[in-house]
């Protein structure tokens, strides 16, 4: 005797090989979803770039001094009067622009723009002055808002923070 199965009942090879690959497709898909926003999100973080960053306190930048906060992205230039904070980012095509304490001036490597302590240019093909980043003093600390960078034509001695 033979057993026979109903036709509605029974799954063809064909249709539950269809099921998985499309359930295996759908996984990946997934996956891959998941992986590119994982690579797109942004990644601000506090203390970061793309946030708020503490550059220190008032008294550890002396007048006349330009220090690197590695963690911000930027130079804290202290002046008489007051402090910028500047992207060192060239304003020319984006490269790092580092600052020759022996120099007393940051200079491009990439196309040799010269910029001086207030970010103004000196030399070179950049447009305009580097950009800059809000301070903003609280009890003694300097805290620099990394998130909004601004961009100027020329300095103005309203740009420098008090402090």
């Amino acid at each position: 005797m033979t057993a026979q199965t109903s036709p509605k009942s029974a799954v063809s090879r064909r249709q539950f090989l269809a099921a998985v690959w499309g359930a295996a497709l759908a996984v990946l898909s997934g996956q891959a979803a998941a992986g590119l926003w994982q690579f797109l999100k942004p990644v601000a973080q506090a203390g970061g770039f793309g946030g708020r960053v503490r550059a220190g306190r008032v008294e550890e930048f002396l007048p006349g001094t330009v220090s690197h906060i590695g963690a911000g992205r930027f130079f804290l230039s202290r002046l008489d009067g007051g402090m910028l904070a500047m992207w060192h980012r060239c304003t020319h095509l984006g490269c790092t622009v580092p600052w020759l304490e022996a120099e007393g001036r940051f200079n491009c490597p990439c196309h040799g723009s010269i910029f001086n302590t207030r970010g103004e240019v000196l030399a070179g093909p950049a447009p305009r002055p580097l950009d800059l980043f809000p301070i903003e003093i609280v009890e003694g600390e300097v805290w620099v808002d990394t998130s909004r960078p601004t961009e100027r034509a020329r300095f103005d001695s309203s740009q420098i923070t008090p402090g």
